[in-house]
């Protein structure tokens, strides 16, 4: 049976390209639209959707506010449709933090190239929505307290990748890791501008300074670093330091930044000293490069399954025999520090 979209959109060109591009697929089918958060709030009761499309800027109420709304009263499948300028951006970001699976961002032009491009991502992720699992969004207050007593060993990495619900996943770590904690390297599938909004957002909230990563900087113990948009990040050893490196070299697994190639480059620079997390996602983007890190020595995690969005990614690790440990996102940091303390200890010894 065909999955059941309902689009929420107040421009009549977006109204006409969204639903040519979903009408073209067969398991896909175009239910009704709606002009604003008002109508689709019948349209919804009426059409009972299987997933939505959600314009970010609408007249009357915004699609943040109206989900907001939906959320709290008929959870559904959501997936953004946003401009590409900053403040969309952030509020794109705000919505997956209400809920919303995923997002994608409008074409910039109307090539044939482009607009096809624009389909197969819109069609891909409506798919994914429609199989997601919708988590409770709970308001987030004052960060954990994080101890930093502890003292991990100052060549120590922590590296985290993830996809489709990410951007929550990687907060639940984030805030739960102590100021003096070892270098934190970051890929999350984005586009540019997001994952410096991002990387912002990360930084607003927890103990760590979070940044994009740079090409060429240092890594620093208590500093977390996001991969740009459509940059691979890698970690080069450098004599006694270790640098970040972006690149924009040809995608892997379809996706750049790549969680794999960021993986790999950890298990040959750092080894043994470091630990890798791979969070929900779909696809096995991470899994191959958190391989490359267990048979270095590194300790590796995967998200359970039912604190994933989509158990994708960690599915994938974890049936590869990639994993040491599966934790759902809010006990991660726990195992992470636990893990760090161990090899540190180990490293004094010898």
């Amino acid at each position: 049976m065909a999955i059941r979209v309902l689009i929420v959109e107040d421009s009549p060109f977006m109204q006409r390209l969204l639903s040519a591009l979903i009408g073209e697929q067969d398991d896909l089918k175009v239910v009704g639209v709606a002009q604003d958060p008002f109508e689709a709030r019948e349209r919804i009761k009426e059409l009972k959707p299987d997933v939505i499309t959600l314009d970010v800027e609408m007249p009357r109420m915004d699609g943040v506010t109206f989900l907001e709304k939906l959320m709290r009263l008929r959870p559904m499948p959501v997936v953004m449709v946003s401009s590409i300028t900053e403040s969309n951006a952030a509020i794109t970001l705000r919505a997956l933090e209400l809920g919303a699976v995923d997002f994608v961002t409008k074409p910039k032009g109307d090539g044939v190239r482009e607009l096809a491009e624009f389909g197969a991502e819109l069609n891909d992720k409506l798919r994914i929505a429609a199989r997601a699992e919708l988590k409770t969004v709970q308001a987030m207050g004052a960060p954990p307290a994080v101890s930093s007593t502890a003292t991990y060993d100052p060549a120590a990495v922590i590296a985290l990748g993830a996809s489709t619900g990410g951007t929550e996943a990687i907060k639940e770590i984030i805030v739960r890791l102590p100021p003096n904690a070892p270098p934190v390297v970051i890929v999350q599938h984005m586009p540019e501008m997001f994952t410096r909004l991002f990387a912002k957002r990360l930084d607003d909230l927890c103990a760590l300074k979070v940044t994009e990563a740079a090409h060429g900087e240092s890594l620093q113990s208590g500093h977390a670093y996001v991969a740009p948009g459509n940059w691979h990040l890698s970690i080069v050893k450098v004599g006694l330091r270790l640098e970040a490196r972006i690149a924009q070299s040809d995608a892997v697994n379809r996706h750049r930044p790549s969680v794999d190639v960021l993986f790999r480059s950890v298990a040959e620079s750092v080894g043994a000293r470091a630990v890798g997390v791979i969070l929900t996602g779909m696809g096995r983007d991470g899994a191959d490069g958190l391989g490359a890190m267990k048979r270095s020595g590194a300790f590796t995690i995967a998200q359970a399954g039912e604190s994933c969005v989509v158990f994708g990614m960690p599915k994938a690790a974890i049936e590869a025999g990639h994993v040491d440990c599966v934790a759902p996102a809010e006990n991660i940091a726990s195992h992470i520090l636990i893990a760090l303390q161990r090899e540190t200890t180990l490293s004094k010894r010898l």
